[in-house]
């Protein structure tokens, strides 16, 4: 049941984290050389982010973690 309500918060979590993508690029826009751009560039580039970075992730927490000697 615990996976059920992750997978149900990610949804809330896309948008929240376009917008604040969206913030920040108009904050440092002249800092980086690039226009300001709208919520749905900053979806756009937000799926782009999570579908390159969720495989990677995910793999890193699937490797069981080493069991120190002492």
């Amino acid at each position: 049941m615990r996976n059920f309500f992750k997978v149900v918060s990610a949804g809330p979590m896309f948008f929240v984290s376009a917008w604040v993508l969206m913030i920040f690029a108009g904050i440092a826009r002249t800092d980086v050389g690039i226009h300001p751009f709208g919520y749905v560039t900053s979806m756009v580039v937000t799926i782009g982010l999570w579908l390159t970075l969720a495989p990677a992730i995910g793999a890193v927490a699937r490797v069981p973690m080493r069991k120190t000697k002492r």
